[in-house]
C-alpha cells in the first residue's frame, strides 16, 4: 500500500479492511517515514510499528 492510501483509510468513516501480513490490523497513525502504528482487529490492544509499504486492501 502506498502512504497516500494509508492516509485515506485513516481520515476515512467507512470501515475498510486492512492487512498486514494476512491479519486484520486497524491504522491508528502515520509516522511519517514510511511506517504505521496499527493494531489487531479485535480484543487485543497491542500495537507494533510496521511498514506501510507492507501494508494491503
Amino acid at each position: 500500500m502506498d502512504e497516500n492510501r494509508a492516509k485515506q483509510i485513516l481520515s476515512s468513516s467507512a470501515e475498510i479492511e486492512v492487512k498486514y501480513k494476512d491479519v486484520s490490523v486497524w491504522i491508528d497513525a502515520l509516522n511519517g517515514d514510511g511506517t504505521a502504528t496499527v493494531h489487531l482487529r479485535g480484543p487485543l490492544e497491542e500495537r507494533s510499528i510496521v511498514e506501510v509499504k507492507d501494508l494491503s486492501e
